[in-house]
């Protein structure tokens, strides 16, 4: 896996989050009440735009709902992550 310097995410336009649940959870920077407070995280809401694709709503290992699913810039797609991301492969190839 390619480490990224710090601060380098946050400058992109969109993200595509893939079954992450905690690990994209702002809670953990913001919360302090949060059991993932101060957990390091993918900093996906400071994008304009980000994509999440996941199976159901189910909150991940930790238990607790994230935030960055309600938020306006968020697009929630459900269901099989291959089928998703084929599509968006597909669509981007011949829309060129």
């Amino acid at each position: 896996m390619r480490a990224w310097p710090r601060g380098t995410r946050t400058r992109s336009t969109s993200h595509l989050v893939i079954g992450a649940n905690d690990v994209t959870n702002p809670a953990a920077r913001t919360d302090a009440a949060s059991p993932i407070y101060g957990m390091p995280i993918l900093d996906v809401d400071k994008a304009r735009t980000v994509m999440v694709i996941k199976r159901s709503m189910r909150p991940g290992f930790a238990g607790i709902d994230n935030p960055l699913y309600d938020l306006e810039k968020t697009c929630m797609l459900f269901g099989d992550a291959k089928a998703f991301v084929n599509n968006i492969v597909h669509e981007l190839n011949t829309a060129t």
